[in-house]
């Protein structure tokens, strides 16, 4: 679980989940929009594109505060509710490319995670991970940092897939409802 402040919780890249060239169905302005997952936090995004731009589904682009070349501007965030059913059909695996890019950082979380309280650790938020599980992964990590979801795999008895409880775990938490947060911003209902 990190804690960083708000500036650094903005997007720099995002992946493509869907890109409507004339927009939403619903919507009376026809311009190209894109469904956008940001590639640190995943947060959900909508976007519009410089002109003559064409996005593929799963391509990386730059969101950051300076000079993109195909997204002109974020509209809003998003929740997962106001995905499309392209976007939705797509998200697990563009999220699996995301965590397997950048492993390092979501071995780190078994690394690093610490308690949420006295009776639940955050590492038992990921699907699978209970109180033995854990036990192990604590023991283990206190002798040596893991370096890779293999080393993960090789060195707890039993544990199904790592990689695969991060991704269902992210995907759990872009759904919204979760009383505890560990890879992605919450989304907040603004009324």
């Amino acid at each position: 679980m990190e804690v960083q402040s708000g500036e650094d919780r903005k997007e720099e890249h995002a992946y493509v989940l869907d890109f409507m060239l004339a927009g939403k169905s619903s919507s009376s302005r026809k311009e190209p929009l894109a469904q956008l997952i940001g590639e640190r936090w995943f947060t959900l995004l909508e976007a519009t594109t410089k002109p003559n731009v064409m996005l593929t589904l799963g391509e990386k682009v730059y969101i950051g505060g300076g000079e993109r070349d195909k997204i002109l501007l974020i509209k809003n965030r998003i929740s997962y509710a106001d995905l499309t059913q392209t976007a939705k059909n797509g998200m697990q695996n563009v999220i699996t490319e995301i965590v397997t890019e950048n492993e390092k950082r979501f071995v780190d979380t078994f690394n690093t995670a610490p308690s949420i309280n006295i009776r639940q650790h955050s590492l038992e938020l990921l699907p699978g991970i209970g109180k033995k599980h854990l036990n192990s992964i604590l023991k283990e990590r206190s002798q040596r940092k893991f370096e890779s979801f293999q080393d993960i795999t090789n060195r707890i008895a039993l544990l199904q897939d790592p990689k695969k409880m991060v991704v269902e775990r992210i995907m759990i938490e872009l759904q919204g409802n979760e009383r505890f947060y560990i890879f992605v911003k919450p989304y907040i209902q603004k009324y």
